[in-house]
C-alpha cells in the first residue's frame, strides 16, 4: 500500500492523462506482463504467472520442510530473510539453476535462487536440488567437499533425471574419465571437465546412502571436514581401509549394476535389501508433476577402472569410441547444460572488514569467473 501511494504522488506532478496510463501500468502491468510475486515464509518467488509462482514458492517450502526432516531429523528454524527466487518458465527450456549464499563467522545468509526450465522439471528436480543446497548450508555452516554436495543434491531429483545421470557415469568410466578418489576428496573448486564430477559425486553418495542412511553420510562429512582426513573418516564410518579401497568397492558396484546394498565389511559389499537407508522422501504432489517413481537398477555394465594415481582424461566427444554412450542433449537434461560457461555475476559481495566465504552451488560454479549452469 505505502510503495502505490509513493507512485500517485510522484504521478501527480505529470499531466492527468499520463498520469493515468502510468499509473494502470505500474498497478496492473506488472503481474501481467513483468512477471508474478509470491511470498512463503521463507522464499518470494518472481515468475511469469501468479499460478507458477505460487506452484514454485509452495513446492520450496514444501522441499525445505520434508528434505531437512529427511536429511537431519528435523525442520530447519526460519532464516531471518526470505531466500528470492526468480523463475524462467517455458516448454522446452533447458532446465537448470544457481544459488548464492554467504558464510560469514559461523552464519549463513545473503540467500538467492535462480532457476529456468519446464514447469515439470522445476518442480521435480531443480528445485529440490537447489533447496537441499540451503539445508546443508544452514546446517553445517561451510562449504562441503564439491563431489559431496552436489552428489547428494542430485539424489533428491525426479528419476528419470537420475537415470541419465546413471547412464552418463557408464560413458565417462569407459572413455578414461573417472576422477581417482583421492583427487576427488581433496577438490576444493571445480574441474575443467566438471560432468564426470557431478555423476561420479552422485554414484557415491548414493552408495553411501545406501549403506548407512543420510544421517550417517552427514555424520561422514562432517567428521571429514574437520581435519580434511578423509582416509581417516572413510576407515571410522565405511571401515575401508584406505581411500582406494573404497574406490574399488564403489568401481565393482557399478559394474554389477548398482545392486542394492547391505551394510558394508571390510573386505567389500555385502548385497542384501536395505530399504530403509536409501529411501526417499514423497514430496507433497503438485498437480501435474510426476514426483518418485520406482527404482529400477541398471544391468551390469563393462567399466574401465579407475586407476589409483589416474588423471582424468581430456573431454572426448559425445558418441566416439567403441564403447561410449551419448550423453543428453541439453534441452533434454539439466545436467548436459552444465558444459555451458556464462558470465558469473555474484549477487552477494563480502563485507570489506569481516572474512566472508560467498558460495554457490554447482549450478552457479565460479571457475576462472564463469559459471557453469547444469
Amino acid at each position: 500500500m505505502e510503495a502505490r501511494i509513493a507512485r500517485v504522488v510522484f504521478l501527480s506532478t505529470l499531466p492527468a492523462v499520463v498520469s493515468f496510463i502510468l499509473l494502470f501500468v505500474l498497478l496492473f502491468v506488472p503481474s501481467a506482463v513483468f512477471g508474478a510475486g509470491y511470498r512463503t515464509a521463507n522464499f518470494t518467488v518472481a515468475a511469469p504467472s501468479p499460478q507458477l509462482a505460487q506452484e514454485i514458492g509452495d513446492q520450496a517450502e514444501a522441499c525445505r520442510a520434508q528434505l531437512a526432516v529427511e536429511w537431519l531429523g528435523q525442520e530447519l528454524p526460519s532464516w531471518s530473510q526470505p531466500c528470492p527466487i526468480h523463475a524462467q518458465v517455458a516448454p522446452g527450456m533447458g532446465a537448470g539453476g544457481k544459488t548464492t549464499f554467504i558464510f560469514d563467522r559461523g552464519e549463513v545468509y545473503g540467500w538467492k535462487m535462480d532457476i529456468q526450465g519446464s514447469r515439470e522439471r522445476l518442480l521435480d528436480s531443480v528445485v529440490p536440488h537447489e533447496v537441499t543446497h540451503t539445508i546443508f548450508a544452514s546446517h553445517f555452516r561451510q562449504p562441503l567437499p564439491r563431489w559431496a554436495d552436489e552428489g547428494a543434491c542430485t539424489t533428491v531429483e525426479h528419476r528419470s533425471e537420475i537415470s541419465k545421470q546413471e547412464r552418463n557415469l557408464i560413458a565417462y568410466l569407459q572413455t578414461g574419465r573417472g576422477i581417482p578418489f583421492s583427487q576427488m576428496f581433496a577438490m576444493k573448486e571445480y574441474p575443467r571437465d566438471v560432468l564426470p564430477l557431478y555423476a561420479q559425486g552422485h554414484s557415491l553418495s548414493a552408495w553411501l546412502i545406501e549403506q548407512h542412511g543420510r544421517k550417517a553420510f552427514l555424520e561422514f562429512l562432517a567428521d571429514g571436514m574437520r581435519d580434511e582426513n578423509w582416509p581417516r573418516a572413510v576407515r571410522a564410518h565405511y571401515r575401508f581401509d584406505s581411500l582406494l579401497a573404497m574406490q574399488n568397492n564403489w568401481n565393482d558396484w557399478v559394474r554389477q549394476g548398482r545392486p542394492t546394498l547391505g551394510p558394508t565389511t571390510p573386505g567389500g559389499v555385502q548385497l542384501a535389501a536395505n530399504a530403509e537407508p536409501g529411501s526417499t522422501t514423497q514430496l507433497a504432489a503438485v498437480p501435474g508433476v510426476r514426483l518418485q517413481s520406482p527404482d529400477p537398477r541398471g544391468k551390469a555394465s563393462p567399466l574401465t577402472p579407475i586407476a589409483a594415481g589416474a588423471v582424468a582424461a581430456p573431454p572426448i566427444p559425445q558418441g566416439t569410441g567403441p564403447t561410449a554412450i551419448t550423453v543428453a542433449s541439453p534441452n533434454e537434461s539439466i545436467y548436459a547444460a552444465a558444459g555451458r560457461p556464462v558470465k558469473a555475476v555474484l549477487h552477494q559481495e563480502p563485507t570489506a572488514n569481516s572474512p566472508v566465504f560467498v558460495s554457490s552451488s554447482v549450478y552457479d560454479s565460479t571457475h576462472h569467473r564463469d559459471t557453469i549452469r547444469r
